[in-house]
């Protein structure tokens, strides 16, 4: 799968993206092109994927910031400092302190060794991955699109993303989730370029940011 290499290739993508689906093109019309997000593809940005599981951006971040006030860096063995009363002060959840606890072991020990696995094809990540407790599909999926962009990737576990879809009408108000992932299929082999433009519609009607 190819990966996508800078901003100026992308929103060449995003044109190719509207001709496609041409309801997309009043998301750029009114907001601009898409910010070309990134974060960087390391121990930090899972624990704050992690921290977003199931929650709004808003408290995640709240916890990820509470957590670098503690430990300044957020690494494996500073995490593993700390007890499970000073997490919970981060407004860590039981789940995720021991989530997040899981993955520093991983890494501390050698088995996870991220740089190498950052060069790795998109299924062999998402293998090695899915094996360690608390690292789902949609955890996966925003590591391969934000991190290291992958551009053929569509989350259906992505509520903000399934959100705009229905919003945009880009299908019936009763299509399932099923339906919504075929529908999606028309953009591959660039579906994270139609996704990143449903999170931008998404954002935008509800002026939130996306870090």
């Amino acid at each position: 799968m190819e990966r996508i290499q800078n901003k100026q290739y992308f929103e060449t993508l995003c044109d190719w993206c509207i001709q496609i689906e041409p309801r997309l093109k009043s998301v750029i019309a009114k907001s601009g092109y898409p910010p070309f997000w990134h974060r960087e593809p390391d121990f930090a940005t899972l624990v704050l994927t992690i921290l977003e599981q199931q929650v709004s951006l808003a408290s995640a971040k709240a916890a990820y910031n509470k957590l670098v006030e503690k430990i300044g860096e957020v690494t494996p063995d500073n995490l593993l400092r700390l007890t499970d009363e000073e997490l919970r002060q981060c407004y860590f959840s039981r789940q995720k302190t021991l989530y997040t606890r899981i993955l520093a072991s991983e890494v501390v020990s050698g088995k996870l060794n991220l740089k190498d696995l950052n060069s790795l094809s998109s299924e062999q990540i998402r293998s090695a991955f899915i094996k360690i407790k608390g690292i789902g599909h949609w955890t996966i999926d925003m590591y391969l699109m934000m991190s290291l962009h992958f551009a053929d990737i569509f989350p259906p576990g992505d509520l903000a993303t399934i959100k705009a879809v229905y919003e945009l009408e880009l299908v019936p108000k009763s299509a399932t989730k099923e339906e919504i992932i075929t529908f999606m299929k028309r953009f591959s082999p660039w579906q994270s370029v139609a996704t990143y433009i449903l999170w931008h519609s998404y954002i935008e009607r509800r002026n939130l940011k996306l870090e």
